[in-house]
């Protein structure tokens, strides 16, 4: 682990190291919210409560719909961290290239489904009729730029799965602030309402993609992505899904409850779903620190199950 961006995980002091690792993760989070936050800022300023209703109403259906692929991102941090720990490089590099044709195909099939799917959904979430519209519009934009958004969560777990915390929020940082201007312009300047957020947001997507392939295909160590090793490894796919599933499966069932609160809050009008969404962009702050701590206990428990350092695995879960 002599690369400069990478963490040894393995040796060394444990505490220092989590809150070094961990630090990067919460402030990724926080943006992420702040620039959700300023989506809803937009879009409620300049176009009104039905819109502001309308991109808040998608956001529990959303979730639902792809979190079991988000388990699988995690499938591919645990399974790289083990190779990583266990100083396996040849099989690091193929969880790596299939772990990014899984977020590719994956987001692909699960974008087309949204896309046509959003319509029906929506009605059975029982979507009023004058945010339905808007509410269709922005999750079928929103569903084509799925493959970028998967790209990106799946080569963040790839990072982190060495200890680069950093560059991800780097990525995160650059493309929201993008996300933050093209909002205005599209809103603002060319009044295209929810649709200008949404596009928005798929640009801010495509270029974290583009920024976290690029890091991949640039990295010196075992995680390095080359086109011409993209090969899909049937085990390793195969033990993903067996890894990632269960916390898939965990994140579809809160997000079942959150489709259920949301369905009531939409039988009381536009106005009361405004009101829910920018509540929700605040209450989601207090989440963010303890997903950060999950997520620093994956990768570091990774890989030392790698490296069979058993004794340091348990202190990381009293840690916790």
């Amino acid at each position: 682990m002599k690369h400069a961006r990478q963490m040894d995980m393995i040796q060394g002091p444990i505490f220092s190291k989590l809150i070094v690792f961990s630090i990067p993760v919460i402030l990724s989070g926080v943006l992420q919210l702040l620039f959700n936050a300023a989506d809803v800022i937009v879009v409620g300023r300049f176009t009104g409560s039905r819109a502001l209703a309308a991109v808040g109403s998608t956001s529990s259906l959303i979730n639902l719909l792809i979190n079991l692929f988000l388990g699988i991102s995690i499938g591919a941090n645990v399974l790289v961290g083990q190779y990583i720990g266990a100083r396996d490089v040849e099989n690091a590099q193929k969880a790596v290239h299939t772990g990014i044709l899984f977020a590719l195909f994956g987001g692909l099939f699960m974008g087309v489904f949204g896309f046509f799917a959003a319509g029906t959904l929506l009605s059975w979430m029982a979507t009023p009729e004058d945010v339905l519209p808007l509410s269709t519009i922005y999750m079928q934009i929103y569903f084509i730029g799925l493959p970028s958004l998967l790209i990106y969560d799946f080569g963040t777990a790839l990072l982190r799965a060495v200890g680069d915390t950093k560059r991800p929020l780097y990525f995160l940082m650059i493309s929201g602030m993008v996300n933050v201007v093209l909002n205005l312009i599209f809103v603002i300047v060319f009044d295209w309402g929810v649709a200008g957020v949404a596009t928005a947001t798929i640009v801010a997507e495509i270029i974290s993609a583009i920024l976290v392939l690029l890091c991949l295909h640039a990295h010196e160590g075992p995680i390095r992505l080359q086109r011409k090793s993209l090969h899909f490894s049937l085990d390793k796919g195969i033990k993903m899904v067996k890894i990632g599933v269960p916390a898939g499966v965990q994140g579809m069932l809160f997000s079942i409850s959150n489709v259920l609160i949301q369905s009531s809050v939409n039988s009381f009008g536009s106005i009361v779903m405004a009101g829910n969404t920018a509540s929700l962009n605040i209450e989601n702050f207090v989440y963010i620190s303890m997903n950060a701590i999950y997520q620093t206990n994956l990768s570091f428990t990774s890989q030392n199950m790698g490296a069979r350092q058993f004794k340091r695995r348990l202190t990381f879960n009293l840690l916790i």
